[in-house]
């Protein structure tokens, strides 16, 4: 499962597909009462500060009574259709031909037909908008800007009115933690989170991971001594004497130093990632933090521009795709990379069968000069992405019920288990297990596995991570080290995550800075000089002030300190 990072990621190719829905338009109430939910991650007790919500909350005491019976139980036999957009380019797998969603269209009536961007995501959404086209169903990255125009253009449902009118069993299933922290000022909820953590799960468990690593291919890492990466000096030497010792793999030229793909804003790699490892803090003195700024930011910018003026930084990483990273990735042709470790796991089993030496390890990489501990971002309370309903959709009663289905404990275990019985059991204790040989074919063959079966989150548009705690084994290799090497650095930064409104001054200045961060980062690194370096660098320090970066720094205080007061952090 989002965030600049999530943002960041520039899954471009080259056409734009249109697509028209005909569907039913619903009247929005324009109730403005005001509701604050204050309630814990998997607590349903609806804990709110309202004026005029008593229909709301009848709706959800009536469901913790469990005398609600939930809607999809009720016309499984009625089969409809829904269009359902996501807003991923690299999501490919159908609906209606693994187990999973054969089971899901059968328990519940729906089937699906996936409508996903053939090119640049922001385009193909936009398109949608302004041609009042959206699908049934939504699922957009949270901080996607487009997400407040639909709310704000009322082109979308309400989630809670749907509930109260069709299917009151969404209260019983929905977490009221999430449901507090993205209903809007009118009182009400437009879009359900996946992937979501509260700061409460960070107290609760010490199991939870961060997806941001800095890997290193194991058997090239060991075989130049297994060396100290955390200062630019011993990095640079590593990568130097990595180049060096190992100029081809399997015939290809080795790439030192791997990334993730440069896009319109930058690259996650050299920005937010190594912002994190660096510990530059999000705020301070009570002031949301400048962290592009940061002399330790500039530092190891500065180290990586010292490496490509040497021929270490190859042009693959400044050209290549997602597609053509994955392909060079399962070749082992990178030595190290500030990277996603679960945006490698395809590739790390393929090389794990090939030769269990030749996988991709998490160590430590890049620190600041003080040597502190990482901060890496775990999921925060807004997760990754939110699903919303379209006033396009004709028949909303049935979409609110499929949202309850996969929100809910059953919905749940079919999405990351499959099929009781066929692929998962109960075992002795009562603890949910996984078969042996479907849990062997997950681990060795995913492709094919999500072919068949299409469990363990193929489908991850409503995965909940903190209710899959419960009974997640601990991840096996080659991909449980990478996990655990984050345990200890991971927190919660859902305070920081500014999300800010849309068509206002602040986005508008936000967009003109992070469009020019995407021009600036690659001219930085391809420097040929310190002093070229530093003054593409003034140059960009005083755009960003010329856009009006201190109104936006101001703003984003103001919205952290909501968002402080809201999770009851300090």
């Amino acid at each position: 499962m989002k965030k600049q990072f999530q943002k960041g990621i520039a899954l471009l190719l080259a056409a734009i597909m249109m697509f028209s829905v005909v569907g039913c338009s619903g009247k929005k109430d324009n109730n403005k009462d005001t509701k604050e939910t204050e309630s814990t991650v998997g607590d349903t007790t609806v804990s709110t500060d309202t004026t005029d919500s008593t229909d709301t909350a009848d709706s959800a005491d009536a469901a913790k009574t469990g005398e609600v019976t939930p809607g999809w139980q009720q016309n499984a036999d009625e089969k409809v259709d829904f269009t359902w957009y996501i807003n991923f380019s690299w999501f490919t797998t159908p609906w209606g031909e693994n187990l999973v969603s054969k089971k899901i269209t059968e328990e519940t009536g729906c089937n699906i037909e996936f409508i996903v961007p053939a090119g640049n995501e922001a385009e193909k959404l936009n398109s949608l908008i302004a041609s009042d086209t959206l699908p049934d169903i939504l699922t957009i990255g949270w901080w996607e800007g487009q997400v407040n125009q639909i709310i704000e253009d009322e082109m979308v449902y309400a989630l809670d009115e749907l509930a109260k009118e069709y299917d009151p069993y969404w209260f019983e299933v929905a977490d009221q933690g999430r449901v507090g922290w993205f209903t809007k000022e009118d009182g009400h909820i437009y879009g359900y989170p996946n992937s979501s953590f509260s700061p409460q799960d960070y107290e609760k468990y010490d199991n939870i991971a961060s997806n941001q690593t800095f890997l290193v291919k194991k058997d090239i890492y060991e075989a130049i001594g297994s060396p100290d990466m955390t200062t630019p000096e011993g990095f640079k030497a590593a990568v130097k004497a990595a180049a060096e010792q190992f100029p081809e793999v399997n015939g290809q030229p080795l790439i030192p130093v791997g990334a993730h793909e440069f896009g319109t804003i930058g690259n996650f790699s050299f920005d937010q990632y190594l912002s994190n490892f660096l510990a530059i803090p999000y705020e301070k003195d009570g002031k949301y933090y400048d962290r592009y700024a940061d002399t330790e930011l500039v530092r190891w910018l500065k180290t990586f521009r010292e490496l490509g003026e040497e021929g270490y930084l190859a042009d693959d990483i400044f050209i290549d795709k997602r597609a053509q990273m994955e392909e060079k990735i399962a070749q082992g042709r990178y030595f190290c990379m500030l990277y996603q470790r679960t945006d490698l796991q395809n590739q790390q089993k393929i090389l794990y069968a090939q030769d269990p030496n030749s996988i991709y390890i998490a160590i430590d990489g890049p620190k600041n000069s003080k040597g502190d501990a990482y901060t890496l971002p775990g999921t925060g309370i807004n997760g990754w992405c939110v699903n919303m309903i379209s006033k396009n959709c004709k028949n909303p009663d049935r979409a609110i019920q499929l949202f309850s289905y996969l929100m809910s404990e059953h919905g749940q275990h079919m999405t990351w288990l499959g099929v009781e019985g066929e692929t998962w059991d109960y075992d002795a204790n009562g603890v949910e297990k996984m078969h042996d040989d479907v849990k062997e074919l997950a681990n060795t063959d995913r492709a094919a596995y999500d072919k068949q079966y299409g469990a363990d989150s193929t489908f991850w548009m409503f995965q909940d991570n903190a209710m899959a705690l419960k009974w997640t084994p601990p991840t096996p290799e080659p991909l449980g080290q990478m996990e655990r090497w984050t345990y200890p650095y991971t927190m919660t930064t859902s305070q920081y995550d500014i999300s800010l409104p849309a068509d206002t001054e602040e986005m508008d200045i936000q967009s003109k800075i992070d469009n020019e961060w995407g021009v600036v980062l690659p001219q930085l690194l391809l420097a040929k000089s310190e002093s070229e370096f530093d003054k593409i660098w003034d140059a960009f320090i005083q755009k960003r002030k010329d856009y009006g970066l201190d109104t936006l720094l101001e703003k984003k205080t103001e919205l952290m300190n909501e968002a402080k007061q809201k999770l009851g952090v300090n």
